[in-house]
């Protein structure tokens, strides 16, 4: 309790100017994490054109990916144990060396070693800004600030590839990365001088037999999912190999973290229903959102048409519609201190906005499949907040950052998850009408699975017919699998429990048995 009284008047002592300088700077930092892989995207080919090493390239992202996944539940422990500010400024400046060191790589294999150090600092940021509005702002306040997190995450998906595109254009390659820098610059000046938070002194040593077997793990669950079905068969010795290892290093870290002093991962903070529920919802979140990411611009390319240029142009009524009832979601949070409706809204609008991608063929126009994809947005809109303001409001805030990391992670390795299954389905189904419509060898001969607009036009009228009806037919199997993993999550929000949300409500001003009810995870299992 006395943690949590520290922090709230930490938060009290902070200016509503100040609040929001701060969330300028952390807003910066979230997009740079954001923004990172959908700029690097656009300008691959010209990376392997210049450095070569195509044989690669996956790693260029595979690198990033697993430093960031690996490194966030060590980032919001440390910055529990030592400090927010301190592990926060050193997420950035680690994020920034990695970015420049990447900007001069000189060949494929230095690249994938810088972006696996700016993936490392990349961990921490997603988690500092989330670890730190949590600490600064009380649960019942954060929804006004909803939609500004949206609008960040709209922007990176937008903006990410257009930006990519224009840089590598106009100014090469290495500005991808060197483009970081200023904005970095501007975010580390930004919480230097402006944010003021209790600084804190660790009891115990950091638990690194635990981080190390969680590192194992997570890393054996990220190849399986990337390297599945593409570089290796599900079936193959490596993937199989992979599984066994992730098992086995899940049950040892299980085991570790009853054991330490201060374990990196405190499973008590699954004691409580609404964590574990928001930790599998947030799993199903990434799922349906990374999977929707990629096939969604795909179909849209190969079966309408559209330019691969704008593609971030092409998620556009997904994400206003995300962003908007994101916003609203958190408004009549913050005014009524009600949530329990957002989960339940949000599971139904993903699964019928799922269902209705999975209806899509070579017939359905850019209207249709626009009007069908808000529906998704709003469904990630009524979830991807709450999810984790749920999840910070049912642990104590000495725990703030552990909980933002777990659920961080959970939705990461959803997303992981996501595109690997939805990604195999795909392909295999796109593979199977390819055979059905022009033979075997015909479709052998037609290429990958996932052919760009450029390659596209050069093929015959039959074969372009043929592929075009064989996306339609992969993108619908693969949303198929995305509305029945929803429908898991809509049943899961049933069973959240209101728990009152911690600070700036009327009835909770006084600091009343209700508003201490709240300052810790009364929500557990036992009741």
């Amino acid at each position: 309790m006395g943690d949590a009284v520290k922090q709230a008047g930490a938060a009290e002592e902070v200016k509503p100017r100040s609040v929001r300088v701060v969330l300028m700077a952390l807003m910066i930092a979230m997009l740079l994490a954001m923004l990172d892989n959908m700029i690097i995207g656009t300008a691959m080919p010209t990376i392997v054109g210049e450095l070569g090493g195509l044989e690669h390239l996956s790693w260029v992202v595979t690198a990033y990916t697993l430093a960031t996944a690996a490194s966030t539940p060590i980032w919001g422990k440390v910055g529990d144990m030592y400090g927010r500010k301190g592990s926060f400024l050193t997420s950035i400046v680690i994020f920034l060396i990695g970015s420049a060191l990447s900007g001069m790589a000189q060949d494929m294999g230095q690249l994938i070693g810088f972006r696996a150090v700016q993936g490392l600092g990349a961990g921490g940021l997603m988690v500092g800004v989330m670890a730190i509005i949590g600490d600064l702002i009380p649960p019942r306040e954060r929804g006004k600030y909803q939609g500004m997190m949206a609008g960040v995450m709209a922007l990176a998906m937008i903006g990410g590839p257009l930006v990519g595109g224009t840089i590598t254009d106009h100014m090469g390659w290495r500005w991808s990365f060197y483009i970081n820098l200023p904005l970095g610059a501007v975010a580390l000046a930004m919480v230097s001088a402006v944010l003021h938070l209790p600084k804190k002194k660790a009891q115990g040593k950091i638990d690194y037999l635990g981080a190390a077997l969680l590192t194992v793990a997570i890393t054996s669950t990220v190849l399986v999912t990337t390297w599945g079905g593409t570089e290796y068969a599900w079936g193959s010795g490596q993937i199989i190999g992979l599984i066994v290892v992730g098992v086995l290093a899940i049950a040892a870290f299980l085991w570790a973290e009853t054991k330490a002093a201060e374990p990196v991962m405190p499973l008590h903070i699954f004691r409580s229903r609404n964590f574990t529920l928001m930790s599998v919802i947030g799993f199903l979140v990434g799922f349906a959102m990374f999977g929707g990411v990629l096939y969604l611009p795909l179909f849209q390319q190969a079966v309408q048409g559209a330019s691969a240029t704008n593609s971030g142009l092409l998620l556009l009524p997904m994400l206003l519609s995300m962003m908007v009832v994101s916003l609203i979601a958190g408004r009549i949070t913050t005014s009524t201190g009600k949530y329990k409706v957002f989960p339940i809204a949000g599971g139904a609008l993903m699964v019928v906005g799922l269902f209705l991608l999975a209806t899509m063929d070579t017939g359905t126009t850019r209207l249709v499949s626009g009007l069908y994809m808000a529906v998704l947005g709003a469904g990630l809109g009524f979830l991807m907040q709450i999810t984790m303001l749920v999840a910070q409001n049912s642990v104590e805030m000495k725990d703030m950052g552990v909980a933002s990391s777990s659920a961080t992670l959970f939705r990461t390795l959803g997303g992981s998850f996501g595109v690997a299954l939805m990604g195999s389905l795909f392909t295999s189904r796109v593979t199977d009408t390819m055979s059905e419509r022009l033979g075997p060898q015909a479709a052998k001969a037609s290429g990958s699975a996932q052919l760009d607009a450029a390659s596209l036009a050069k093929l015959p009228e039959a074969v372009r017919d043929a592929y075009q009806h064989a996306v339609a037919a992969g993108t619908h199997s693969a949303f198929l699998l995305g509305a029945a993993i929803a429908v898991l999550g809509f049943a899961l929000a049933w069973f959240v429990k209101e728990v009152p949300l911690r600070g700036a409500g009327p009835a909770q001003a006084g600091g009343g048995p209700e508003a201490k009810a709240a300052s810790s995870p009364a929500d557990s299992f036992a009741h």
